[in-house]
C-alpha cells in the first residue's frame, strides 16, 4: 500500500471517529446511542417549540402551582441520568387528559390531566415518565431521523443555512409533538419512570394509580382519552403487570416513601372551574 494513501486514510478514518464519538449521548442506565444534533441545538429547538406552545396554549396563572409542579419536577430530575440541561415545568390551562416533553427538558402538563390524578405520586409518575424521554433524547432521536441528514448536519456543524434549520427542526418538531413513540421507547420511560420516581422519595404505587387512571379512562387498552399518553403506549394492563414485577424487583423498597395525597387535593382546589 502507498504510505502517503495510508497516512491520508488513518487520518480520515482519526475524523470520523472523533466526529461519531462526539455525537454519543449517554441515556437511562449508561444506555449510549448515537445522535447527531448537539445538547445545545436539542434546547434551542425545545426553547423555540416552548414558545410557540405558550403562544397558542393558555398557560395556568397560578405562582403556588408554578412553584409545586417545579418543586415535584426538581425532585426527579436531581436523580435521573441526565445533567447537562435545565428542565422547565409548566402546566397548561385545558380540559385536555394530556402531559408531553419537548426537546431540551421543557415538560407541560394540563389541567385535565391533574385534575384525574389521586395523588401527588401519580403526578410524579407521569412527571419522571415525561423526564425519562428527555434523559434518553426519545423526542430528539425521533426528529433528528423525520429532519434528514442535510437538515441535521446543520443543524449539528453549522454552516450558511443552519439559521434556516433551526427553524425547520422546530417546525417539525411541532408536527411530531403528539406523535406516537415506539413502544419500546415507552416502555422504556415507564421502567426508567418508576426508577427515578422512587429514588425521588415517592411511592411506586403512584405509578400503579396512573395507570389504573389510564385503564379507567381509556376502557383498558390503548385510546385517545390520555392523547399521547395513550395512544402508542402498550396495553395499559400489560402496563400494570410490568410495573408490578418491576416494583417487587426493587424490595425492599426505601422507608418513608410518600403518596402525598392531602397535599395533592388541596392544590386541586386552587384550579380553576373546567372549562
Amino acid at each position: 500500500m502507498n504510505p502517503l494513501r495510508f497516512r491520508v486514510s488513518a487520518i480520515l478514518f482519526a475524523l470520523m471517529l472523533a466526529v461519531l464519538l462526539s455525537c454519543a449521548t449517554t441515556g437511562p442506565g449508561g444506555k449510549t446511542s448515537f445522535i447527531v444534533i448537539p445538547t445545545s441545538q436539542e434546547v434551542g429547538i425545545g426553547a423555540g417549540m416552548a414558545e410557540q406552545v405558550e403562544a397558542s396554549d393558555t398557560i395556568l396563572d397560578d405562582q403556588v402551582w408554578q412553584d409545586y409542579i417545579t418543586e415535584v419536577g426538581n425532585k426527579v430530575v436531581a436523580v435521573c441520568d441526565r445533567q447537562d440541561i435545565e428542565y422547565h415545568f409548566k402546566v397548561i390551562q385545558s380540559d385536555q387528559v394530556n402531559a408531553f416533553a419537548a426537546p431540551g427538558g421543557y415538560i407541560y402538563f394540563y389541567t385535565g390531566l391533574l385534575r384525574e390524578m389521586d395523588s401527588e405520586a401519580e403526578m410524579a409518575a407521569v412527571m419522571a415518565h415525561e423526564i425519562s424521554h428527555v434523559v434518553a433524547r426519545h423526542g430528539v432521536k425521533r426528529l433528528q431521523s423525520a429532519l434528514g441528514v442535510a437538515i441535521a448536519y446543520e443543524l449539528a456543524f453549522g454552516g450558511e443555512g443552519a439559521g434556516e434549520a433551526m427553524d425547520a427542526a422546530i417546525g417539525i418538531g411541532m408536527g411530531l409533538l403528539f406523535a406516537d413513540y415506539s413502544r419500546g421507547a415507552e416502555r422504556e420511560a415507564d421502567n426508567f419512570g418508576i426508577q427515578y420516581m422512587v429514588k425521588a422519595g415517592y411511592n411506586p404505587q403512584g405509578a400503579l394509580g396512573m395507570f389504573e387512571t389510564l385503564a379507567r379512562l381509556g376502557g383498558g387498552g390503548s385510546s385517545n382519552v390520555f392523547e399521547g399518553l395513550a395512544r402508542s403506549h402498550p396495553e395499559t394492563q400489560e402496563r400494570i403487570a410490568n410495573a408490578n414485577a418491576q416494583i417487587v424487583a426493587m424490595q425492599p423498597l426505601p422507608a418513608g416513601l410518600t403518596m402525598n395525597k392531602s397535599r395533592y387535593h388541596q392544590m386541586l382546589k386552587r384550579f380553576p372551574p373546567k372549562q
